[in-house]
């Protein structure tokens, strides 16, 4: 190859200039020898002057094959035809530039396979006139990925958009096409806003720009309720997945887009069905706290004609039985929630209203409550509730007679709380009174509250354990119902 003038010396005399000349060829062909990719030179007349390693191993021939060939060779025919006036084209307004420029180009080997390409050209000023020289990439593995990535989307359940920068549409599935109504064609090259409901068109080039200029995988429209318009005009409800690609064109963003019509239908459905529900709910509850009220009310007038102070007594210990549950009920309908009964709030309600309703003096009586806020279902509020109601009632009738309300002040204390360690509820009551009678059992007690305490505890599933004196304690364990029994949550 003859010298070459883009990188001659600007100042050797005589022979110093030629031994430059061949110093500057010397290092051209090293610097062309080692590149990573193929490099081939042909002159005006499309023969192949110069060669790389890197193009032997890339078209499967030896160095000596390729010299002085006509640069069509390493073409496929159905191309070669058209190939010398492309060549023709080029040296006759020669500049650097890629070949081919948006179209998919292809190389051939030795034996005969294609293989995807893209080339760059670049003009060499030489002694001999101009040369091109021509660098050479084989696009097989970045087309398998491509190709890869197209079936991986064109496969997805979900429609999928790739949009570019400028908001054009670059690629869709299947899946697109039938969830939007449009053939692929009708959608290519188009501003993705054709996919927008008329309404939301204005302002979502801005959030597009804002996402490219922050591109993440995130969600689109967090929070808020998007939409997505078919070719008929009619819109559907949709997710949206938006996930930047990295792309030779530049940055991308492919959406995933889930049609969420029937979701959103069957969840409006279901809140219909709950409303309704709770309605039916409330209104039960309702009915029954007033029932109980009417019969509480039937009791206070059959006590009214009634003169013996033991048959008296036994309505009035019925009463409050009633109208704990009565409170239970009336909980369940104030709170809205109908699984779950906040049983401190039914303490602070339940334990004044006996204190009253056995006239003692609220100023010789401290009531202390140390309640845990505790959700209990409904099935294991009632039987608590009771339990409480027989506890408390039976405190306030036999742990301070007269003499002992003289020598000071007496106290009830009732606690609450929820051992998470060992998923156990707790409720106690204790008071600082007489205390009970030793000769006291509760397995063999012919009272009516204690035997209701004992066969509740068992409904519970529960262990009563019991302090007799100093001070006089019932403390009830049960087990916390998974998932219903817990800590109240504001």
């Amino acid at each position: 190859m003859s010298s070459l003038n883009a990188i001659t010396p600007q100042a050797a005399p005589g022979s110093t200039i030629e031994h430059a000349l061949q110093k500057s060829e010397a290092r051209f062909r090293q610097v062309v020898e080692s590149a990573p990719n193929a490099m081939v030179m042909i002159g005006p007349g499309g023969l192949i002057e110069m060669v790389n390693a890197q193009t032997e191993r890339l078209f499967g021939y030896d160095r000596g094959e390729l010299l002085h060939q006509p640069i069509e060779m390493l073409v496929p025919e159905r191309f070669r035809r058209g190939h010398p006036a492309m060549r023709d084209q080029f040296f006759h307004n020669p500049h650097s530039r890629p070949m081919g420029a948006g179209r998919d180009l292809y190389a051939l080997r030795k034996d005969g396979s294609e293989f995807p390409v893209e080339i760059g050209l670049n003009p060499i000023e030489t002694d001999e006139g101009t040369k091109v020289l021509s660098s050479i990439l084989d696009l097989s593995a970045r087309k398998r990925m491509e190709e890869r990535f197209r079936q991986v989307v064109e496969s997805a359940p979900n429609a999928m958009v790739m949009v570019n920068g400028n908001g054009r549409i670059e690629m869709v599935n299947a899946q697109a096409e039938r969830v939007f109504g449009y053939a692929r064609d009708e959608m290519l090259g188009q501003p993705i806003e054709m996919l927008v409901p008329e309404r939301a068109r204005a302002t979502h080039p801005d959030k597009r720009a804002g996402f490219f200029a922050h591109p993440t995988s995130r969600p689109m429209g967090a929070g808020r309720d998007l939409f997505g318009r078919r070719k008929d005009g009619s819109e559907f409800a949709v997710e949206i997945g938006l996930n930047p690609i990295e792309t030779d064109e530049g940055k991308m963003v492919l959406s995933a887009i889930v049609d969420i019509s029937d979701r959103k239908q069957k969840e409006e459905r279901i809140n219909a069905a709950l409303k309704e529900k709770d309605l039916l709910l409330g209104e039960i509850h309702h009915r029954v706290k007033n029932n109980l009220q009417i019969i509480y009310s039937l009791l206070d007038l059959q006590a009214a004609r009634i003169s013996d102070r033991s048959v008296i007594e036994g309505l009035r210990e019925s009463q409050n039985r009633i109208r704990s549950m009565a409170l239970i009920h009336q909980a369940l309908y104030q709170s809205k929630d109908f699984a779950r009964v906040d049983f401190s709030t039914f303490i602070h309600t339940l334990a004044p209203t006996l204190i009253t309703s056995y006239d003692l003096d609220p100023s010789r009586l401290n009531l202390v409550i140390e309640a845990d806020q505790v959700l209990l279902p409904i099935n294991d509020a009632i039987p608590c509730g009771l339990i409480l109601n027989e506890l408390v009632t039976n405190t306030l009738k036999h742990a301070f007679p007269a003499e002992h309300q003289a020598s000071g002040a007496s106290e009830i204390r009732i606690g609450l709380k929820t051992e998470l360690a060992e998923s156990q509820v707790c409720l106690s009551v204790s008071d600082n009174g007489v205390g009970l009678p030793d000769n006291l059992d509760l397995q063999t007690s012919d009272t009516l509250g204690l035997q209701l305490v004992q066969l509740l505890a068992a409904q519970l599933k529960g262990r009563l354990s019991i302090n007799r004196r100093n001070p006089t304690a019932f403390t009830l364990q049960f087990p916390a119902r998974s998932g219903q029994a817990e800590p109240f949550k504001p």
